[in-house]
């Protein structure tokens, strides 16, 4: 069940020390087991650094959204458009003592009916995450194909999964 004073809305700047802080942890917490603390570390440094989020604020083709619970940023999510018109969601995650009451789940659907022309919804998710796996299923999604993010050797192992969104 979703806390009944969740509150989804945009990224501002003033949330970016919570927004760090929350994927650090969040990232620790799934990834120290399959990468190891400091590769980890060093994955978080450089992609959730505050300049690299702040860049990422106001962007015309995606969304950057914060969920929270009272004052407390408890979730993020990232999605913007393809080319195909796609929405493809760059980033969901729920601090782990937030997670299994409902907040990625509303968080999801906020940030995907930000595209309501898209045909469908896609995400890479790394294929040792196997929580996030799950969840995606549960939430629609299903197995396109397996790739390395960016195609690079040094970044995770990624399932690439979608959802059709609507159907002609």
């Amino acid at each position: 069940m979703t806390p009944a004073d969740l509150v989804i809305r945009d990224a501002e700047a003033a949330d970016l020390p919570a927004v760090r802080a929350l994927l650090v942890e969040t990232w620790h917490a799934t990834y120290d087991g399959i990468y190891g603390w400091q590769r980890v570390a060093e994955i978080t440094n450089a992609w959730h650094s505050l300049d690299n989020l702040k860049a990422q604020l106001g962007r015309d083709e995606g969304v950057f959204l914060v969920a929270l619970v009272g004052e407390e940023i408890v979730a993020t999510a990232s999605a913007r458009q393809e080319r195909d018109g796609a929405a493809l969601l760059t980033r969901l995650y729920v601090l782990p003592n937030r997670q299994g009451v409902g907040i990625g789940r509303t968080l999801l659907q906020v940030a995907l009916a930000c595209f309501p022309e898209a045909p469908v919804a896609r995400l890479e998710v790394e294929t040792q995450n196997e929580t996030a796996i799950t969840f995606y299923e549960r939430m629609g999604f299903f197995l396109q194909r397996q790739a390395r993010f960016d195609g690079r050797d040094d970044t995770p192992n990624t399932l690439l999964m979608a959802k059709r969104l609507f159907v002609d």
